[in-house]
C-alpha cells in the first residue's frame, strides 16, 4: 500500500461532494462533531477531527474515479487526474495557491485557498469576495500576479498560460485529482511548442508529492 504525502486538501470540496456521494457517512460524522463538541475545547475539537480528513478525501476520490466522470489533463472530463512536475506558490492576492506545469499538449494551472495547504496558516486579512478555488477567485489572484505584464490580454486563458509559464522555483513531481473549470484552446499558438495545444484549469481536492 502506497502512502501519499499531501501538500494540498481542500476540505470544504470533500464536505461538499461527501454530502451528495455518501449522505449517511457525511451524517455521521456531524453527529460525531456534535457529541464532540459538547465535551471539549474547539481546540481539542480540531485535533480530535484532524485524523477524518483523509478518510473523507479518500471517500470521495474513490467514489468518483469508480462512477463519476474523471479524466486526464490532456483528455479531462468533468474532473481530472494527473501527475506531472510542477511549480507552486502563492498568489499576490495572499489568499490563493497556484501549481503550474504543462505535458507536451496542455498548459494547466490549479487554483485553490492557501488555508487548505497542509501545515498552512490561514490569511489573517479580510476574506476574498469569492472563494479562491472558484473561477472568480483564480482569476482575481492570477491577474493580481501578472499585473504588471503590460503584454497580458485581458482574457481567463491567456492569464491561465502565462501564470503556468511564469512560475518561479523548483519543479516538484506530483499528483492530484481536480474539478475543470476551465479548458480552451491555447490563446497563444505563436509560442507554444507544437500545433493544438490547450489551457486546463482545474480547482483541486488533493495535490500530493509523487514517488
Amino acid at each position: 500500500m502506497s502512502l501519499r504525502y499531501y501538500l494540498y486538501i481542500s476540505d470544504a470540496k470533500v464536505d461538499m461532494l461527501l454530502q451528495q456521494i455518501d449522505p449517511g457517512f457525511a451524517r455521521r460524522r456531524s453527529a460525531e462533531v456534535g457529541v464532540n463538541l459538547t465535551v471539549v475545547s474547539a481546540k481539542r475539537t480540531v485535533e480530535s477531527i484532524a485524523p477524518d480528513r483523509v478518510t473523507r478525501l479518500e471517500r470521495v476520490v474513490r467514489q468518483l474515479d469508480d462512477h463519476y466522470d474523471v479524466g486526464t489533463i490532456d483528455e479531462p472530463g468533468q474532473y481530472f487526474r494527473g501527475r506531472l512536475p510542477m511549480r507552486w506558490g502563492p498568489l499576490a492576492t495572499g489568499q490563493g495557491v497556484y501549481f503550474g506545469g504543462s505535458t507536451e499538449q496542455t498548459i494547466v494551472g490549479l487554483g485553490g485557498a492557501t488555508g487548505h495547504v497542509v501545515g498552512a496558516v490561514a490569511p489573517a486579512e479580510a476574506p476574498p469576495v469569492f472563494a479562491p478555488s472558484t473561477m472568480p477567485g483564480v482569476l482575481d489572484g492570477l491577474a493580481a500576479t501578472i499585473a504588471d505584464d503590460d503584454s497580458v490580454p485581458d482574457s481567463a486563458l491567456a492569464s491561465v498560460y502565462l501564470a503556468s509559464r511564469q512560475l518561479a522555483g523548483a519543479e516538484q513531481d506530483v499528483e492530484f485529482l481536480a474539478k475543470r473549470l476551465l479548458y480552451e484552446p491555447s490563446p497563444f499558438p505563436e509560442l507554444d511548442a507544437r500545433d493544438g495545444m490547450t489551457v486546463l484549469l482545474g480547482s483541486p481536492l488533493f495535490v500530493a508529492l509523487a514517488d
